[in-house]
């Protein structure tokens, strides 16, 4: 693994990356701009945006200190049998199921005291734990592909990863989001 901790260092490995995140989250903001009508109809699921998208990306960081500390100690192989991997990746979607119920109940509850959601209670708690399983399982593949990958190039996964790792959650959180929509509502 690189020990050159340099400006230089981490610019020359984390700028391309960074570019290409913000390509991106600007996708992110195309799709999320065509379920405009959606959003403005069932002022719920516009509450729902930023809070499933930043939840996921919390998520997948947490993953990803805890994967990348496990790297640095050793104590990481990368292997399906590994206890350190699948005792945070099971933590990881455990954490996702039992908070984006209360997301989903909150984003409802604050919509129906100022303007009104347009959906029911246990229709937007479920599209956001819908939302949440789903998400969370994603998350805790893009970290584990993520840390392996700075493994693989020798790059620091404390430089690397949350970057990757928030930014893909956030794209990935919207198209998630409202494909459940499409399912659910």
């Amino acid at each position: 693994m690189a020990t050159e901790w340099t400006f230089r260092a981490i610019t020359r490995a984390l700028l391309p990356v960074l570019v290409v995140l913000t390509l991106v989250e600007l996708g992110s903001g195309f799709v999320l701009g065509s379920f405009e009508a959606t959003l403005l109809r069932y002022p719920a699921l516009l509450v729902l945006v930023p809070v499933t998208i930043g939840t996921a990306g919390n998520l997948g960081s947490v993953l990803a200190a805890r994967l990348s500390t496990a790297f640095h100690l050793g104590t990481l192989s990368f292997s399906p049998t590994d206890d350190t991997l699948a005792g945070n990746a099971v933590a990881t979607v455990g954490l996702a199921l039992t908070v984006f119920p209360v997301v989903g109940a909150g984003a409802w509850g604050l919509t129906a005291l100022t303007a009104g959601s347009g959906l029911t209670l246990p229709t937007v708690v479920l599209v956001a734990t819908a939302s949440g399983a789903v998400l969370s399982v994603l998350a805790v593949a893009v970290t584990v592909v993520a840390t392996y990958a700075a493994y693989r190039f020798e790059l620091d996964p404390d430089d690397l990863v949350i970057p990757v790792v928030t930014n893909v959650c956030d794209v990935l959180g919207v198209l998630v989001l409202f494909g459940v929509v499409q399912v659910m509502v």
